[in-house]
Order: C-alpha cells, then sequence, then structure tokens
C-alpha cells in the first residue's frame, strides 16, 4: 500500500489499516507519504481511515495505491528448466519496462494534481484581487466625478 498527502496544509495526515477483525495492522501519525507491506492472512474487507483532526482547516488531497503481489511476467517460465530463448527474456524486459513505465505514469498524476491544486488555487486568489481593483477603481472614478462635479457647480450663499 502506498499513501501520499498531494496537497493541503503541512501535507501531513494520519491513517489506520484495520483487518476485517477489527485488528490495526498499520497505524501512521502525521505521515506525508508512506508505503506499507503486508500479506492478507484472511479475507473480508479491510478498513482504511484517514484523519485530519490535527489540522481541520485546510483539506487536504490523499492519494492512496493498493498494489495486489507481483505478476508473473510470462507464464510457465518458472517451470522449465533450460536457458530462456531471446523471445522469452525480450518479454520478461518489455514486462519489466511497462511496470517502470506505470510507476513514472503514478509519480507524473501526483505532481499534475499538485499543479492543477496550485494553479486552482492562484487563479482563485487573481480573481480576488482583480475584483478587489476593479471595486477600488470604480470607488475612486466615482469619488473624481464627485469632487469635480463639486468645483463646476455654483454654490448659493
Amino acid at each position: 500500500m502506498f499513501l501520499q498527502v498531494v496537497t493541503g496544509g503541512q501535507y501531513d495526515v494520519d491513517m489506520t489499516l484495520e483487518s476485517p477483525k477489527k485488528e490495526i495492522l498499520y497505524k501512521g501519525i502525521k505521515k506525508q507519504f508512506d508505503s506499507f507491506t503486508w500479506t492478507a492472512a484472511q479475507t473480508g474487507v479491510y478498513t482504511v481511515c484517514f484523519s485530519n483532526e490535527f489540522s481541520t482547516f485546510s483539506h487536504k488531497l490523499v492519494y492512496m495505491d493498493f498494489q495486489v503481489g507481483d505478476e508473473k511476467p510470462l507464464p510457465g517460465i518458472e517451470e522449465h528448466l533450460s536457458a530462456m530463448t531471446k523471445m522469452e527474456s525480450s518479454c520478461t524486459q518489455v514486462h519489466e519496462n511497462l511496470n517502470t513505465v506505470i510507476d513514472y505514469q503514478t509519480h507524473h498524476r501526483l505532481r499534475e494534481a499538485q499543479g492543477r491544486k496550485f494553479a486552482e488555487d492562484l487563479n482563485t486568489r487573481v480573481m480576488f484581487w482583480s475584483t478587489g481593483e476593479t471595486l477600488a477603481i470604480l470607488c475612486i472614478g466615482i469619488g473624481q466625478i464627485i469632487i469635480l462635479k463639486n468645483f463646476f457647480t455654483e454654490k448659493k450663499t
């Protein structure tokens, strides 16, 4: 299991993993990223609980990935004792390279999610700043019109 906090606060979160018998298999406190490997002893529903109670004001985006076992590169390779043929060794190499590509894709998805969150927050701040500037310009313009109007009107004494 792999866990990473993508965005939010101090990039830390609490996590608990429970077995179907309510035994705590893993407990991580204030983790930014972590990985945990275990062998499931029983079938059933495993529960993962995330907690953000120590920083309730910041929302967080968490990425979690379960990897279930290692898949065999080619069925039947372990069964024969002779050396692998060129085709079999090439297929094994392609399989390993595809697993590396999957790891890179996961890394880039996480980086893209961080960048997207940063861009959306920046866009929100720019929009609020622009709205504030627009209101300030309108108030200053209306104030100048009122002042100039007072200069050119006759006052009755």
